[in-house]
């Protein structure tokens, strides 16, 4: 499958709904829990951090939007978490475990250092494997646990903790 990266749009956000409400209503592959408006993520697109990376996956033979990976400041209330950012992917439901999320990764990675992070943290749901496979796969190191982290239709859901040094050489 050929793809094209590129930076979010707002016209991109029925899109990125069409993909993130499924992953919420799933239950058990993020810790969102409530699903999300086009017009609140168009929003959200619209206000997003000038230190952000948001890049989409488009599927060349028909110009969809197949996935995306989201980079935000870490604790943007300090600057002394300036070089550390926070990540999610999200990858269509029916299109899982067909390179989407590998794709992202380096474009993501780039224009993470670019804009000068130099370490990514994020939280993986602990009953949620592939994911921390994927991770784990782009060089993401297991550093903790958080044990009921989440609380999910009443119940508790355990998250890793991973990270990830951004070279900046």
């Amino acid at each position: 499958m050929a793809f094209l990266i590129r930076d979010v749009v707002t016209a991109d956000a029925e899109a990125v709904i069409g993909i993130l409400n499924p992953i919420i209503e799933a239950r058990v592959y993020t810790a969102f829990d409530i699903p999300f408006s086009v017009e609140a993520e168009r929003d959200y697109i619209g206000r997003f951090p000038s230190r952000g990376v948001w890049k989409v996956v488009v599927r060349r033979v028909d110009e969809q939007v197949v996935g995306f990976q989201v980079l935000e400041p870490f604790g943007p209330y300090t600057r002394a978490f300036d070089h550390v950012g926070t990540l999610g992917t999200y990858v269509a439901l029916h299109l899982r475990r067909q390179g989407i999320a590998k794709a992202l990764f380096p474009a993501t990675f780039q224009a993470a250092r670019q804009k000068g992070y130099e370490k990514i943290f994020t939280f993986v749901r602990a009953d949620n494997p592939a994911a921390l496979a994927t991770y784990r796969s782009q060089g993401f190191d297991v550093i903790g646990s958080a044990r009921r982290h989440l609380k999910i239709d009443g119940r508790y859901i355990d998250e890793v903790l991973i990270e990830r040094a951004l070279d900046l050489h």
